[in-house]
């Protein structure tokens, strides 16, 4: 009795149904393990040979569409950027020659503005270095008394010719001239003598004399020889007249095979062959079309005659201003992907063509690596499959063991209080949300540390909720002040445009982006009297409502200055004293200032410690370096130094703050000055609205989505000048 009574105490117990209820759990799921893992086993290897079979046929298929459609999306994009430095090769060249030219035509229509300069011929010893040297055709009077003036006054153009080429990486710049002289600066100097002495040049026999004289314009010719590298090149020239329209001379620039091929393939892929065709539609580099896949008697023909479909089709459509789509057929003795873009400066074609074959080669390759990872892959599963069984049967009895020795313990233990806990848990509402301690948890183990842990989580959410409630009010608040403030600092600026609508001598417009809702840089302009307008950019340092504060003092106390009619100078001297008085510390605001004289155009600036303004004369804007002085706020008993700049009608000023040209993109690039003056210089005539819109889209490209950590304001003012009725009054 003794004996029984003491089993059904503990198998009636928690502890017994824990344990048996564990005990037979453990033998169902030891028969389940065991019978899935055999069966599953058996599954696995047949679906792994069927998906093996099924991979080999999806290899062929799909990685042939998707290689297919990598090679289609490379090549076009390996012909777009091709296409775009070849452009940019023939742009810049067409720039270069036309510019001589310009510079030429003006020596021809004011010969008396220039003192004839002294010429020499080439010496083998000048080699290497950059001279300029004239050559003579065969029978040309070289001291003939028209042509040696003739020569002395082009001779003006030699610094020019040297400093083009040393700039731009060119080879040679020349002109060759109707008499029959060759005026060339380079760095060849050797190879214009023989053994017999100098050798004669006629330029009027080479092809880029004789295309540019009969088109009477700039004209890039389809490539020859050169007479004195030898190597084979494109020339770019432009014909040179005086102003009765006599031709005087024809500039050119030569472009060498190697040279284009260079830059052209940058981009290129493994396998790829381009082609340049002219708007004739021939090859515009015979040497070149010998490599490319097409049939012999196109190389010299018109491409847009050619027998082969596709190559026609090909380009005639790009010759149209079309960029081709990729078409794949027969070409020369394969089948090739083939695709087209135009040249806008030349109006040329770039013909890019792909072998078929690399990718098929390449799609045989992956299918014989996949036959290879397969094999391995089953050896490898074979034999972790008997090692995984073994381990599994020995865990099984581990844990059979392990599971049931602690049945009994932790049935009285845990459950118990578990389950009171869980009941509590489950009983908290809305109305009652804190879970408390009770004496049944109280075991003096994980249970007791775990009612405790629940009991304190309960108690700090309802802290949580509390502080929670107060923080998103206090935040409201905040998020109003602040919105208050920042319309506060926008109605400090000038802010409505156009601003003077009753003054035509000028145009003018600012604005400002914050980082934060308030910031610290600002703009100002008024007049401070009828003939004299000052404009003003600060940047104080630092950030939010402190830095807006700052900015607020620093420009009520430059306009009050400058109202009294100082010089931007005194105006910053008698700022910075006021604000090194007020002790601000770490505070301090960089300052441009200028006070435009409207009657003159003479502008007179000061600058302390803030950004070089970009000064825009004959259309184009360049940074002005003017002298700075130390920041506004940073150190008392600074002097600043004025200085002038005379406008002109046209001319453009602008001025700007460190969060334009420190603006950062993802990579943590910064936008710089360059690419600012670039945007500047891309609204040719733009109004100074447009050409800080310019700027903004700009910056915005180049960050693309990433933070804006400074302020950005600009400020832009044309001087249109006045008129004589304006003067005479």
């Amino acid at each position: 009795m003794k004996r029984k009574g003491l089993r059904a105490r503990v198998l009636g117990s928690i502890q017994g149904k824990v344990f048996n209820l564990s005990l037979l759990t453990i033998i169902l799921l030891s028969a389940l393990f065991i019978i899935a893992f055999v069966h599953l086993g058996n599954q696995f290897m047949q679906m792994d040979d069927e998906a093996d079979k099924k991979e080999q046929e999806a290899v062929s298929e799909v990685s042939g569409e998707i290689l297919e459609e990598e090679i289609v999306w490379n090549l076009e994009r390996a012909n777009w950027l091709e296409a775009g430095f070849a452009d940019d090769l023939f742009s810049d060249a067409q720039k270069r020659v036309a510019f001589m030219a310009e510079c030429a035509e003006d020596l021809f229509a004011h010969p008396d503005d220039y003192t004839p300069r002294p010429y020499t011929g080439p010496n083998p010893i000048d080699d290497g270095k950059w001279t300029a040297k004239v050559i003579f055709a065969k029978g040309v009077d070289r001291y003939a008394e028209k042509l040696t003036a003739k020569l002395g006054l082009l001779a003006n153009l030699s610094d020019t010719m040297i400093s083009l080429c040393k700039s731009f990486g060119m080879n040679d710049v020349y002109i060759g001239l109707p008499e029959g002289a060759f005026f060339s600066a380079s760095k060849d100097s050797s190879n214009w003598f023989t053994n017999s002495g100098l050798r004669a040049y006629d330029p009027r026999e080479r092809l880029w004399y004789r295309d540019a004289a009969a088109a009477g314009h700039l004209i890039f010719t389809n490539g020859e020889w050169d007479a004195n590298t030898g190597e084979y090149c494109i020339e770019c020239a432009a014909p040179v007249y005086d102003p009765e329209g006599t031709l005087q001379g024809v500039i050119g620039q030569d472009l060498f095979l190697d040279y284009i091929l260079k830059v052209m393939n940058r981009s290129s892929l493994e396998g790829e062959y381009n082609l340049l065709v002219n708007q004739d539609g021939k090859a515009v580099l015979p040497m070149q079309a010998r490599a490319f896949p097409m049939a012999e008697e196109d190389r010299e023909g018109d491409l847009r005659q050619s027998r082969n479909e596709m190559l026609a089709q090909t380009v005639q459509t790009a010759l149209e201003g079309e960029y081709t789509e990729v078409r794949v057929g027969e070409l020369g003795s394969g089948r090739y992907y083939i695709v087209a873009a135009p040249l806008p400066t030349t109006g040329w074609v770039l013909v890019s063509a792909f072998d078929k074959a690399v990718s098929d080669e390449s799609v045989t390759m992956l299918q014989g690596i996949v036959t290879g990872l397969q094999e391995e892959a089953k050896a490898g599963f074979r034999n972790q499959t008997g090692r995984i069984q073994k381990i599994a049967v020995g865990l099984l009895v581990a844990a059979a063991l392990l599971v049931l020795g602690g049945a009994l313990w932790l049935g009285h233990r845990i459950v118990r209080p578990l389950n009171t806990i869980s009941k509590r848990i489950s009983e908290l509402d809305e109305d009652h949300l804190e879970f408390r301690m009770e004496d049944d948890y109280r075991t003096g183990d994980e249970v007791e540390k775990l009612a405790e842990s629940f009991a304190a989580i309960s108690h700090k959410t309802m802290e949580y909720m509390d502080e929670t409630v107060k923080m998103t009010a206090e935040k409201e608040r905040i998020g109003t002040e602040l919105a208050v403030a920042s319309q506060i600092q926008v109605s400090m600026l000038p802010h409505t445009f156009p601003a003077f609508p009753g003054r035509s001598e000028f145009d003018l417009y600012a604005s400002m982006d914050p980082a934060k809702e308030v910031g610290g840089d600002f703009y100002d302009f008024f007049l401070v009297d009828d003939d004299h307008l000052c404009l003003v950019i600060a940047d104080v340092s630092g950030k939010g409502v402190p830095a807006a504060m700052f900015m607020m003092s620093s420009k009520t106390i430059i306009a009050n200055n400058a109202m009294t009619g100082k010089s931007p100078a005194q105006v910053l001297t008698d700022t910075n004293e006021a604000l090194c008085a007020n002790g601000q510390e770490d505070m301090f605001v960089t300052v441009w200032i200028g006070i435009l004289e409207i009657s003159t155009g003479k502008l007179t600036a000061a600058n302390g410690g803030h950004e070089y303004p970009a000064l825009a004369r004959d259309g184009r804007f360049e940074l002005y370096k003017d002298r700075h002085g130390l920041v506004l706020g940073g150190m008392p008993g600074m002097k600043y130094r004025d200085y002038e700049i005379q406008l002109e009608p046209g001319d453009r000023l602008f001025v700007y703050t460190d969060g334009v040209p420190e603006a950062n993109n993802e990579k943590g690039e910064m936008f710089g000055t360059e690419r600012m003056t670039e945007a500047l210089n891309a609204g040719a005539g733009a109004s100074p609205r447009e050409l800080l819109e310019n700027v903004s889209r700009a910056v915005d490209g180049f960050a693309r989505g990433a933070e804006q950590f400074d302020d950005m304001t600009m400020l832009c003012v044309e001087y249109k000048g006045t008129s004589s009725e304006e003067t005479k009054a």
